[in-house]
């Protein structure tokens, strides 16, 4: 087992370096995340302002179909910002992440719609996903990293701040989506509404971009051995290691971006309004927020593999039940029962992941790792939902469609965390 070297003592200085470590990350995640959640939360608006040709159904899927094909350059972020980061230290890497991440919000903020430039403006949506897709890709992977490597002890629990912060972005963006359709006319938030949470997003980056530069490089990574090629290593010597993270990503992913389809899916296929609809995401995100810090402590304690299996074995035999009740009631109250159930899942599932992807590889080739195994899980599993999901329920009719894709991933989830445990020894 390629395990994380036992620390040297928790002692005032590591302790405010760990915290300082969670601030930094944080910011980098809840910036990345605010982004994503903002552009599918407000995918109604999105279709109609930048692909309203058509119906509505097949605008929407041009949306979906822009959020997917910036996924596909997430792994390229993974591999090339990983390699940056084992190579050369977290700290550099993560300050290039921050960066391309505020260059693509910038260039949603303030691209030009449809009815000025025509179909260029579907092109400069594109360009803007790539670029958060690829910064996207080698965050994750480069901040979880730096924060198992900071923290003096209690490594899940401060791991699991990573994820947090999405619960942060995801209630800041539910918020934004519940205030916006509730206080400005239709008019109002097609022209210009929709852009508010966007410029917000880029002031927030300058924040993490200073909180950054003021960061110490961290010890394991000094002390460690650099590898020379570390992207060819991962897809060679540690192939195996690579495959199992990448399964064992499914249900913290699914649950993120199923969180961010419900509002979707409940306007258009359940026809509930929108300002509930995004209410419902507001909830979810608290619940990952308080949530998950909590579930990483627990997980310190009886390791986060063991807590993850039983967490993906709930997803699995609840995901039906529940979308069958918000199918045969589709209102308010049953809606927000199931968002605060999903969030459940997913902080269970989902704090602690990032502690056992950094159990699964070694040290000088563990930002590669963790960058490209968290990005693959993602793109095929996670950042494809909307874009099949919202398909799906196009030709089948079936509302049920997405507990059964839901399941599927939990099964492969299980999967990768079996082979994880039993071959690779994560606690």
């Amino acid at each position: 087992m390629p395990a994380i070297p036992a620390t040297a003592g928790v002692t005032p200085e590591r302790l405010a370096a760990a915290r300082r470590a969670v601030v930094s990350s944080s910011i980098g995640a809840a910036l990345e995340w605010f982004d994503i959640i903002v552009y599918a939360s407000f995918a109604i608006v999105i279709a109609e302002n930048f692909f309203p040709e058509g119906d509505s159904t097949l605008g929407l899927i041009l949306t979906f179909a822009t959020f997917a094909i910036s996924y596909l350059v997430r792994p390229l972020g993974g591999m090339f910002l990983g390699s940056y980061g084992d190579r050369h230290g977290r700290k550099k890497a993560l300050t290039v992440t921050l960066a391309l991440m505020m260059l693509g919000t910038l260039i949603m903020a303030i691209a030009p719609t449809h009815a000025l430039i025509g179909a260029w403006a579907g092109i400069i949506i594109l360009i803007s996903r790539l670029i958060q897709g690829f910064s996207a890709g080698g965050e994750f992977g480069t901040a979880t990293t730096f924060l198992v490597e900071t923290a003096p002890h209690r490594k899940a629990y401060y791991a699991s701040w990573q994820v947090a912060a999405q619960g942060i972005s995801m209630f800041l963006a539910s918020a934004f989506g519940f205030a916006l359709f509730s206080w400005l006319t239709k008019d109002q938030l097609y022209s210009w509404g929709w852009r508010i949470p966007f410029i917000l997003g880029i002031f927030i980056g300058p924040v993490g971009l200073y909180i950054r530069s003021r960061l110490t490089e961290t010890e394991e990574f000094e002390r460690s051995e650099k590898h020379a090629a570390p992207i060819r290593a991962v897809f060679s010597t540690h192939l195996g290691r690579l495959l199992a993270a990448s399964a064992s990503i499914g249900v913290a992913t699914i649950s993120i971006y199923l969180i961010l389809y419900m509002p979707t899916f409940a306007v258009k296929s359940l026809h509930v309004t929108a300002g509930a609809a995004y209410l419902g995401g507001v909830v979810a995100g608290l619940v990952i927020l308080v949530g998950t810090p909590f579930v990483g402590s627990l997980a310190d304690r009886v390791g986060p593999a063991r807590l993850m299996l039983w967490a993906a074995v709930a997803a699995l035999v609840l995901a039906w039940p529940l979308f069958q009740l918000i199918i045969s009631t589709p209102t308010l109250p049953v809606f927000i029962l199931v968002i605060t159930a999903l969030g459940i899942l997913c902080a269970l599932y989902f704090g602690p992941l990032p502690t056992l992807l950094t159990e699964i590889f070694p040290i000088n080739v563990r930002t590669t790792g963790v960058g490209v195994a968290y990005n693959v899980g993602v793109t095929v599993m996670g950042g494809l939902a909307p874009l099949v999901l919202t398909w799906l329920l196009g030709i089948t009719g079936a509302l049920a469609a997405p507990s059964f894709y839901y399941m599927a991933v939990a099964v492969i989830s299980l999967i990768g965390l079996a082979v994880a445990k039993q071959k690779y020894h994560a606690r």
